[in-house]
């Protein structure tokens, strides 16, 4: 699936549409809890000139902060080398357009590469979607050139990305990308893994992992390694693997990763997933699928439109 090295992080092709990403994305939520602006835009030049080019954001991280930096930082040249990925919350057509702008202007760009629904979480988001106007209006924003790619992000059930595929395909919809979490815990509860990824696969739709680390709870409990975490991410036939980093330390973490990836034997991952197993029973460490902890738009259906 490597499809090229830059800096010697390994890059992989996103699905069907030919573009190249790095195997390691950066988290555009954690982005905006840098609480130093300077040490943000840093953080944002230090990944790109070593070859992290998938950059992560979403429209309501923290109150749009995390766009404006990455828009500050994407100044000066390095748009160019940035692969730029936003989220929408919007379930209408007028949402979703004022959204879409509003991410532009605080991006600072003229394109954004990748435009995703996001926190596909609801049974009734994917009908929503379709009869409100918000998919008519993504499609009309790529024509326009305001966008290049579609896609869409959930944290929550499995069942509910196959609800939305499947409400794509009544509607001769494709997606361009599919994002969710995907990580040891995952594997072995409610798992988007065995759900959903084997679909994704057969249809060449770029996947993005995210929560590589299940929101930092998996190092926590000792049981595998942030590095062990990250390669079993990559070790997925993922286009990207999309890891929060707050500092440098987290970068070279996640760099540190890209750069020692091999292959897994089936001996090495069959001994990960005993040993993580009895932390994942019932998914006790996976609360974005068991709470609303991380449903912002659950806190704010506003945002829904």
């Amino acid at each position: 699936m490597n499809a090229g090295f830059d800096g010697g992080i390994p890059y992989r092709c996103l699905g069907r549409t030919g573009e190249k990403v790095s195997v390691v994305g950066l988290g555009g939520f954690h982005l905006g809890k840098v609480r130093d602006r300077t040490e943000g835009v840093r953080l944002v030049h230090a990944a790109l000139e070593n070859g992290v080019n998938f950059l992560d954001n979403s429209w309501d991280y923290h109150d749009g902060e995390s766009e404006r930096l990455m828009g500050e930082a994407l100044k000066g040249g390095y748009r160019d080398r940035a692969f730029v990925m936003t989220k929408v919350d919007g379930r209408t057509g007028s949402s979703v357009r004022s959204q879409l702008e509003e991410s532009l202007r605080r991006l600072a760009v003229d394109v954004i590469d990748l435009v995703q629904f996001h926190e596909i979480i609801r049974l009734d988001d994917p009908k929503r979607i379709f009869e409100e106007g918000a998919a008519e209006e993504m499609l009309a924003a790529r024509d326009e050139g305001l966008l290049r790619y579609i896609g869409f992000t959930g944290h929550k059930d499995p069942r509910i990305h196959l609800r939305m595929l499947e409400t794509a395909d009544f509607n001769a919809f494709v997606f361009d990308a599919v994002q969710m979490p995907l990580n040891v815990f995952d594997a072995q509860y409610n798992s988007f893994e065995k759900l959903v990824l084997p679909l994704l696969v057969e249809r060449d739709i770029g996947v993005l992992g995210m929560k590589p680390l299940g929101s930092g709870r998996i190092p926590e409990t000792g049981a595998a390694s942030a590095t062990e975490c990250l390669h079993y991410a990559m070790n997925l036939p993922t286009s990207t693997v999309i890891t929060g980093c707050e500092n440098m330390q987290d970068l070279q973490q996640a760099l540190h990763a890209a750069h020692t990836f091999e292959p897994m034997t089936d001996g090495r991952l069959t001994e990960l997933l005993r040993r993580t197993a009895p932390y994942a029973v019932r998914g006790a460490h996976e609360e974005y699928k068991t709470t609303e902890k991380h449903d912002g738009t659950a806190r704010n259906p506003q945002w829904l439109g």
